[in-house]
Order: C-alpha cells, then sequence, then structure tokens
C-alpha cells in the first residue's frame, strides 16, 4: 500500500545561490522567472538523477528549495559540501504541504489532503522522485524535458555530458507512462519487469494508477492499461529531427 509523501523546504540566500545552483541542477536557472516553482534535479556522474526537487527563484539571491522528507538530509549535506566555498547561506524552513496548479506543484505552510495531490499529481504525470528511487532514472526517461525541468543547452553540472549525449545522439529505450494495474499499488523503484520500473503508485478503489519508466511494449505483456498523460507529455521524448 502506498504511503503519502512528507515535504521538506529549505531556503538558499546569498550573491552566490543563482550561479551555485546554475552549476548543480539540470534546469536552466539563471532563465527561471521570479516566483515560478520548476520540478528540477541533481545528476550523478553517470547522468542519473541523484536528488530531485522542486526550485522556486524568489529573486537571483533567494531561492526555495523543496524535496521529499526522505532526502533533505543528503540533498543539504550535498549543497554545504559543493557550496562551501560560495557565499550563500543554506536553512531549513520546514514541513510544507502540496498543491498541485495547472503543470506544476507548489507548496505552503498550510496542511493539504497529501493523498489527494498524490493521486492528482501521477494522473497529471508529475513524477517525482523519493530516496528510493534517487539514482534510478535519467531526467529524459522521466520527460522532464517536457515540463521544463532540464535544458540542454545550458553549461556544466553534474551528468551533463551523459545527459546531452543521450539528448542529442541517442533516444531512451525507456521512458515515463501513466498505468492502470490491478492489486495493491506497488512500492517506488519496483521492477514490475525487466523493462518496467515504478516511480510513483498510488491505491485506488479498482486497484492502482502509476507513473512507470517502461518500454511500450513490455507493458502490454504485464496486461496493464496504458492511460493518456496531458497532451504536452504524450509527445516522443526523442529529440525532434530538423
Amino acid at each position: 500500500m502506498s504511503t503519502a509523501p512528507a515535504f521538506i523546504a529549505m531556503s538558499l540566500a546569498g550573491v552566490d545561490a543563482q550561479k551555485f545552483l546554475q552549476g548543480q541542477v539540470t534546469l536552466h536557472v539563471e532563465r527561471l522567472e521570479e516566483n515560478t516553482t520548476r520540478y528540477t534535479g541533481i545528476c550523478n556522474l553517470k547522468g542519473r538523477l541523484q536528488f530531485g526537487l522542486w526550485l522556486t527563484k524568489l529573486n537571483p539571491e533567494s531561492f526555495v528549495i523543496v524535496t521529499t522528507q526522505d532526502q533533505a538530509q543528503e540533498l543539504a549535506q550535498h549543497i554545504k559540501k559543493f557550496g562551501a566555498f560560495s557565499k550563500m547561506t543554506l536553512e531549513t524552513v520546514g514541513e510544507v504541504y502540496p498543491t498541485l496548479t495547472a503543470d506544476t506543484t507548489t507548496f505552503g505552510e498550510t496542511p493539504t489532503d497529501v493523498a489527494a495531490w498524490q493521486r492528482a499529481a501521477i494522473e497529471a504525470g508529475q513524477a517525482w522522485l523519493n530516496k528510493t528511487s534517487l539514482g534510478e532514472f535519467q531526467p529524459q526517461e522521466l520527460r522532464l524535458h517536457q515540463r521544463q525541468g532540464v535544458h540542454y543547452d545550458k553549461g556544466c553540472y553534474l551528468g551533463q555530458e551523459v545527459v546531452a549525449r543521450l539528448w542529442f545522439k541517442a533516444k531512451p529505450k525507456h521512458w515515463l507512462h501513466l498505468v492502470q494495474g490491478q492489486g495493491i499499488a506497488p512500492e517506488t523503484a519496483t521492477q514490475l519487469h525487466n523493462d518496467v520500473q515504478v516511480v510513483n503508485a498510488v491505491d485506488t478503489a479498482d486497484g492502482y494508477v502509476a507513473l512507470v519508466v517502461a518500454k511500450p511494449e513490455s507493458l502490454t505483456e504485464l496486461g496493464l492499461t496504458v492511460l493518456d498523460l496531458p497532451e504536452y507529455l504524450n509527445g516522443d521524448v526523442a529529440r525532434p529531427q530538423a
């Protein structure tokens, strides 16, 4: 049975905050509009997402970072380690609660129905990572580029060479799908098949709905019903060919 996640907000402020984040996350922080929240991540050297986070830019010297509670401590340690010589301060704000707004999630201090958000986010294709799924997926597999969570024209960040090579010279063999299945919702990162791995899942009255990274043909083999994602997430994950 799926458990609703909890979320922790942190503030990152200082003259070097934007420069530091630009060299860490997959989206183009300098182009992120103020008071806009996007889901993005920090990759490892293999180009897989080591941390997942919602980033809000208040101004170039002030940002709000939200992540799942189970990865918050490790993310804070990562920021402090790699930002040790940057002029900025990281502080924990505390627990926050999600609301699905259009094509993204925003957070506030007022409690919300997190379980309801969880299902709505899954059905909207808004995949997120928790500690169990860290290091499992590449940004393109999660369709983060279609959510403006990764930009392929920005400068260096951890894992950038691998991420860029996959985009410009190849195509993922597995990518994000919304599916409906029977039984109890599987846990995050569960391998339902050699080519089907769970990202997020939640129980429903008729079984479960889930976001999975998979080869399309493998979903048919498992007898899962493939549901439509929002139009902007239903396209090919490969780079458009001229």
